[in-house]
């Protein structure tokens, strides 16, 4: 997220803040001030331009705290016009990284979820599911508005992380050789077992009677779920599933920019694997954890916790294995024909 968040105050954020909160705004010009700045105090009393400078915005942001102020804004009124235009919070200036990086992370995950998850509804989640006597009534809209409600607090309680993140906590690197392209090619493996790992305990420990009901059940709530699903989470449920991600790149050297890639993908798998698919006996089913295993884990419940392997459920003994008999679409196929029998009697 440091890196978007770089991206962002070069090409936009430099120039929005410059206007939300000019530095022209804070400018002062009586000892009282002087005082202040130069004990480092975080707040500075409000000065209110007085003729053309006078602007009611700049009036009302000068009451907001800031940075300690350099020199050069220890102006006279007249002299405060002719300030450069930039701002008063400062790209490191805390405040103003967790405003950015919520701003950032909410539309971002908006238009993950929504582009990503639209794609899947429209040419992989097959439409006749909805006929499964399971399916909710305006099951989609539940689900989407399920998700809606649930990023905002998932975004709050994930913001120390990205803050760790820009501040320069984790042991991201930018560049190859300085660890070389083996260990490169080797931190993705090292990032998806740790991950993978992590959440199947993480997952499987949501499925205790003592936090299922109040914490994982409302993503139970679908049975034969939509890629629409995938985000439709109790917002603490879905923020605990993503600590391992966030805890990786704190104790495990990883690059940047792969980093930020495998973020995409990921958002992209949990979509995908959503879909209630039940296709089997392909070369990886005994390894990847794909689609059909989670279809079964929304059916069974306490199976195939994992979420891109098999070999955490195989090791908890909580694997199962997909099978067409299994097929969710049976009882699509069964209900329809018994609707079919009932009408031609």
């Amino acid at each position: 997220m440091d890196l978007v968040l770089e991206i962002l105050d070069e090409y936009a954020l430099d120039k929005l803040y410059a206007h939300l909160v000019p530095a022209s705004a804070f400018a002062a010009f009586n000892a009282s001030h002087s005082a202040a700045i130069s004990s480092n105090t975080s707040f500075s009393l409000p000065f209110i331009h007085s003729g053309p400078a006078s602007s009611a915005w700049s009036n009302l942001v000068s009451y907001l705290p800031h940075p300690p102020l350099t020199e050069d804004l220890l102006l006279t009124p007249s002299q405060a016009s002719s300030l450069p235009f930039s701002s008063a919070w400062p790209r490191d200036y805390i405040p103003r990284q967790l405003l950015s990086l919520s701003v950032i992370t909410l539309l971002g995950i908006y238009v993950l979820y929504f582009v990503f998850a639209t794609m899947a509804y429209y040419t992989i989640f097959n439409h006749e599911m909805m006929k499964h006597p399971r399916f909710l009534k305006n099951q989609v809209r539940q689900e989407i508005m399920c998700s809606l409600r649930a990023f905002p607090g998932m975004i709050a309680l994930t913001l120390p992380w990205f803050l760790g993140e820009v501040r320069g906590y984790s042991k991201m690197y930018d560049n190859v050789d300085d660890f070389g392209w083996t260990y490169f090619f080797a931190s993705i493996l090292m990032y998806l077992v740790f991950t993978d790992y992590g959440i199947y305990w993480i997952h499987r420990w949501e499925h205790h009677p003592i936090c299922y009901k109040w914490l994982h059940k409302p993503h139970h709530k679908w049975i034969i779920p939509t890629p629409f699903a995938s985000h439709a989470f109790h917002p603490l449920d879905g923020y605990l599933q993503s600590i391992p991600y966030h805890l990786f790149i704190f104790v495990i050297p990883f690059h940047r920019k792969l980093y930020l890639f495998l973020f995409v993908v990921i958002n992209f798998w949990t979509i995908l694997i959503h879909d209630s698919d039940m296709i089997t006996d392909h070369p990886l089913e005994t390894i990847i954890n794909g689609p059909a295993h989670h279809t079964l884990h929304h059916m069974f419940f306490t199976v195939n916790y994992g979420q891109y392997f098999t070999w955490a459920d195989r090791m908890g003994g909580s694997y199962r294995q997909p099978a067409k008999e299994l097929d969710p679409m049976l009882e699509v196929k069964a209900a329809e024909a018994k609707k079919k029998q009932g009408k031609d009697q």
